[in-house]
């Protein structure tokens, strides 16, 4: 028999039921779940291999970035900056943003043919040019924000309910993960999906050396390690992982999920693909939980821990490198793409550049968006599938925010 749901589902599944007072769009982002087990289906359900528009190589973009770039036109910009201007004159919350406040008459119908490629296809574009350095922190956060609601909802990103991220060096110990997100250090990140549907990076400023970007076809590892290491596919399909929320925890709920690595569509009646979600990081952070006289879960096995081993050396071996230069954006749909970074070191605190002006430290803007399935997005063994504001990190019912810079 499937083990039983252990969290309480939220009682609208849309999104739709809560204060506008709190949640300024009307939308609660849903937060850190464990599947619905009994949707789960069992390895042997699991094609041997996948293929389709959303799987790819390396090798078919390496030397093709023009499949996989679109650089902004003057154009374009221009009508990126009018929306931003008009939506600071209306002096609204940025906590508030919606397609319907950031009109863009030309772009609307770009962007919905990307978002389709993205959802649907191989999962990533670069986006090129946006002048930040001329706009600034502000005018770039609202032009960003603006933007990513062609493509999905806002979704809180960690306890604080930010919903605008900023991915920098703040100087946090990087060897305790069961305290310390990644993000926050200049430390190497391993292969992994965040927890949503898409993911946009916006380059403010680049370190000194390193903080480059690897991507990969998470249905190309999975067709990899099917042919190569089955035994590591069917862990990896075993929905018997541990995951650590790491503090980030709602009245009532464990400090960890159960779940699986790979998955496949909710979909009985149609054709289900695979999809991934895992950060290895959020399951060697739970030791915490796995010794000594108070364990409540049980260690990682010699299957599991080989497991991890040979998938970064798998994600290694099949990615697609890129450098994200500022007024760069990144967009990822973690649904099929996995991704990671160097590690990276900055520029020294008070450097300037030749004109003496001021070095700027590496910086990344980061959105979480969700794609619900009723407007298109993955069908989820999930419970809140639907949900408007499906995945993401929500504690209790605390508010979105937007800071403008690192918490």
């Amino acid at each position: 028999m499937a083990p039983a749901i252990t969290s309480t589902p939220p009682q609208s599944l849309t999104g739709d039921q809560v204060s506008k007072a709190v949640f300024p769009d009307g939308l609660k982002t849903s937060g850190q779940h464990g599947p619905i087990y009994e949707q789960l289906r069992p390895y042997s359900d699991f094609p041997k291999e996948v293929s389709g528009p959303t799987v790819w190589k390396a090798e078919d973009y390496k030397d093709n970035p023009e499949r996989w770039t679109h650089v902004f036109s003057d154009e374009e910009i221009e009508e990126l900056s009018k929306a931003s201007d008009d939506f600071i004159a209306s002096e609204k919350p940025l906590t508030g943003m919606a397609r319907h406040l950031f009109p863009l008459p030309t772009l609307a119908s770009f962007f919905g043919t990307v978002r389709k490629e993205v959802i649907n296809g191989k999962g990533f574009i670069l986006f090129k040019g946006i002048p930040v350095q001329e706009w600034g922190l502000h005018k770039s956060a609202v032009a960003y924000m603006g933007l990513g609601t062609y493509f999905g909802y806002f979704v809180s990103q960690n306890r604080h309910g930010h919903v605008l991220g900023h991915v920098k060096d703040l100087g946090e110990d990087a060897s305790k993960p069961d305290k310390v997100r990644i993000y926050r250090t200049n430390a190497k990140q391993y292969f992994h999906t965040d927890g949503t549907d898409l993911v946009g990076l916006l380059c403010m400023a680049k370190a000194l050396e390193g903080g480059e970007s690897d991507i990969v076809s998470s249905q190309q590892v999975f067709n990899t390690l099917q042919r190569e290491h089955p035994d590591v596919a069917e862990t990896m399909c075993t929905p018997n992982w541990f995951f650590d929320r790491k503090g980030e925890v709602s009245r009532g709920q464990d400090e960890w999920y159960k779940s699986s690595i790979f998955f496949m569509e909710h979909d009985p009646d149609g054709n289900p693909r695979v999809w991934s979600k895992f950060d290895p990081m959020n399951v060697v952070s739970l030791g915490r939980f796995q010794e000594g006289p108070n364990a409540r879960i049980p260690p990682l096995s010699e299957k599991q821990r080989h497991a991890i081993k040979v998938f970064d050396e798998t994600c290694q071996k099949l990615a697609l490198h890129m450098i994200l230069d500022p007024g760069d954006i990144q967009l990822l749909s973690n649904m099929q793409v996995y991704h990671a970074r160097t590690a990276y070191k900055d520029y020294p605190p008070g450097s300037v550049d030749e004109q003496g002006r001021p070095r700027v430290r590496r910086h990344l803007m980061r959105l979480w968006l969700a794609t619900p399935e009723h407007e298109g997005g993955w069908k989820t063994p999930f419970h809140d599938s639907n949900n408007k504001k499906r995945g993401g990190i929500q504690v209790d019912d605390n508010p979105p925010t937007c800071p403008l810079d690192a918490e």
